[in-house]
């Protein structure tokens, strides 16, 4: 199979984002290339229609806009949301230890990730460092620089019957180095030399482990993509691909059309750059009005969550609802739960079929097993605070939440199609 520039991108996509925090400032790269104007949250805005724009909360979370050609209460808002963050493992203030002839950094884990898949890695570092003068900075030390040894099955026997369980407060410390090698200090000192600064600036750091492999195309034919952090960028990419497209449409579009990627959905979206927070209804305030206008546009307003779906594992048919098996492959898939764990409902589900039909194909559907707790996402979350309707989609992935994930390369085109109908329909 040969991928298409789309798919090629999203891996340069998956690669230029190692952290949330580089994941935002790729977007913002882009979005200024295709003539969109940063907003800063404590300057005044000066909106009309045809604004391109972006602003950006706390380096982990962006929002961007094309403001419609009549005001959001008339036209009301496109919008499609998803997440910066991905599960992993993150350094902890006190970063560093020497152990048994070796020096460590010393972790704790984000969100729910499989620890298991982060053994015998071979991992980068990267994140963002405040400075004593004031200035962040995102580094990224690629490679392959850190790696969580697995003990030796002579030396653990028990894991046959047992498992592998591992304790995060024991046994998933990385290594660097032997403790006469290169100090914490000196590997910060190397990632701080392109910003003229030294560990002795550090004042903190949100800093995290990656996979140092990088994203890729594999297969028999080339029709999978393998890379870390699918869950949730490969949404993002799609989105953001959308978004530019929508922007070169011959008309403008009525509608104001929006993207908000938000920070902390991994661990439950409250923060103040997270799904329960305010970020999306103060941007979308001073995009559409004061007073009841802001609540006219959200009235006329649809919201398409986009979050990766959970695809029919081969070797685990049964974890799955047997009416209920998205395919890899098979195209993008609309998520339904009753108990509001996917916000999802006829009309707002409706809506994403038919923006699917004007791409040319019909989505998956995915619900899950009654007798399993299920995850949720952004949806529910950013709908109750903002009252605006909403439906849950996601393309079909395995591996979800490991440190390596999978999906269909095929699957990325149909989801950009579908979420530039939902853009630019009226």
């Amino acid at each position: 199979m040969q991928a298409d520039a789309h798919v090629r991108d999203l891996l340069a996509f998956l690669d230029a984002a190692p952290t949330p925090y580089h994941a935002v400032a790729e977007t913002a790269r882009r979005l200024e290339a295709a003539g969109h104007t940063r907003f800063r949250e404590e300057d005044a805005w000066a909106l009309e229609p045809g604004t391109r724009g972006y602003v950006e909360r706390h380096e982990g979370s962006i929002i961007a806009f094309i403001v419609g050609s009549v005001p959001p209460a008339e036209g009301g808002m496109r919008v499609i949301g998803a997440h910066t963050d991905s599960p992993n493992l993150r350094i902890t203030p006190a970063a560093t230890r020497d152990a048994q002839g070796t020096r460590q950094l010393l972790i704790e884990p984000y969100g729910g990730l499989l620890e298991y898949t982060w053994y015998d890695r071979d991992c980068g570092l990267a994140g963002r460092v405040r400075l004593a003068d004031g200035r962040t900075v995102l580094i990224d030390v690629a490679g392959p620089l850190l790696r969580v040894p697995s003990l030796a099955i002579h030396l653990h026997r028990e894991i046959r019957e047992t498992g592998m369980k591992p304790n995060a407060q024991q046994h998933l410390h990385p290594l660097f180095a032997l403790a006469d090698g290169p100090t914490w200090e000196q590997v910060l000192d190397g990632a701080l030399a392109a910003h003229d600064a030294t560990y002795r600036e550090v004042v903190t750091h949100d800093l995290m482990l990656y996979d140092a492999a990088g994203a890729t195309l594999g297969g028999a034919d080339d029709e999978f993509v393998f890379s870390g952090r699918l869950d949730n960028l490969a949404s993002c990419h799609a989105a953001l691909t959308a978004l530019q497209q929508a922007g070169e449409a011959p008309e403008r579009s009525r509608a104001t059309q929006v993207i908000a990627f938000w920070d902390h959905e991994e661990v439950g979206s409250r923060s103040a750059s997270g799904a329960s927070g305010a970020f999306l209804r103060d941007v979308l305030t001073r995009i559409g009005g004061a007073g009841e206008d802001l609540p006219r546009a959200i009235a006329r307003s649809l919201m398409v969550s986009v979050d990766m779906a959970h695809g029919v594992h081969p070797n685990h048919p049964e974890r799955h609802d047997g009416a209920h098996m998205p395919q890899l492959g098979k195209g993008p898939t609309i998520k339904w739960n009753a108990n509001q764990s996917y916000a999802s409902d006829a009309e707002t589900g409706a809506q994403f079929v038919e923006a699917c039909r004007a791409a040319g194909f019909e989505p998956q559907h995915y619900s899950h097993r009654n007798d399993l707790r299920c995850g949720s996402t952004i949806g529910p979350l950013a709908s109750a605070e903002l009252g605006m309707r909403t439906v849950d989609v996601g393309n079909p992935m395995l591996s979800m939440h490991s440190c390596r994930e999978m999906c269909a390369a095929s699957d990325h085109e149909p989801m950009i199609a579908a979420l530039r109908a939902h853009l630019v329909r009226s």
